[in-house]
């Protein structure tokens, strides 16, 4: 079992989708997942936790119907000591502060922000509320992962951020780099070559364990999602790329442990 009682700053801490149908998300994730879901009040928009075991995973929001709301998508948020000193550095590094910090009732601290590449992210300062209370386990966060083409000025704005160190794994034909917290891998910056789309932006992705990765990809495809990237082999596991039925997509990976 990996459950957490603690994040270091820096360290991917919490995942959560806006959907447009919360209720589709719920039933497409559950029956991928076996997760539980507990329903918020009103006042928090009925803001959905998952949970593994009682313990939470991953939140699911509803999206405003009558407001227009970019695609459904996983963010990424980041945990923090203090999001208002955090906030500052994300401007002074060159990123955008889009919210926050303002605080959940006694959940914690949130702020939305975008890095000069313009992906997407998040930052917590938990209260109440840890994040993810289980991680590297099937049905949990395992991963995420930064796919930017400007990877060198990336390795330049999370270190300025949040105190990251920087691994070196890139290989012969890719460019890859691990952010450091306290000396572990917490994420990794994966450089766009020209192989990928040109109108590709640059985002961070979230990776979830599974027990077996072919099983995950054919129960999604019956529950209604969609196989971006079919099964193949890594290093670090076998990996498939999805996509749910209200279009977020993630990665699945079978972890070699």
């Amino acid at each position: 079992m990996s459950e957490v009682s603690s994040f270091f700053q820096g360290t991917p801490c919490w995942i959560d989708v806006v959907a447009t149908d919360r209720d589709s998300a719920m039933v497409f994730y559950g029956g991928l997942f076996g997760w539980d879901f507990e329903v918020g009040q009103a006042d928090t928009g009925f803001y959905t936790i998952a949970k593994v075991r009682g313990l939470p995973v991953a939140g699911i929001g509803q999206a405003p119907a009558d407001t227009p709301v970019p695609p459904p998508a996983w963010a990424t948020y980041f945990a923090t000591d203090d999001a208002d000193v955090t906030a500052a550095r994300i401007t002074e590094a060159g990123g955008t502060v889009y919210m926050g910090p303002m605080d959940v009732m006694n959940a914690g601290r949130l702020l939305v922000a975008g890095d000069p590449m313009g992906s997407i992210f998040g930052c917590w300062q938990p209260g109440d509320h840890l994040g993810c209370y289980v991680v590297n386990e099937p049905g949990t966060l395992c991963w995420t992962e930064l796919t930017t083409p400007d990877a060198k000025t990336a390795k330049t704005f999370y270190p300025a951020v949040f105190g990251h160190g920087l691994n070196d794994m890139s290989g012969a034909d890719y460019e890859y780099t691990t952010l450091l917290v306290h000396g572990g891998d917490v994420a990794g910056i994966l450089a766009m070559d020209d192989s990928w789309p040109a109108d590709m932006p640059s985002h961070w992705s979230t990776y979830f364990g599974v027990a077996d990765t072919d099983v995950a990809v054919a129960t999604a495809a019956g529950l209604g999602g969609q196989v971006v990237q079919q099964p193949f082999d890594s290093a670090y596991g076998r990996i498939a790329v999805l996509r749910d039925p209200v279009g977020a997509t993630f990665s699945v990976i079978s972890l070699v442990l």
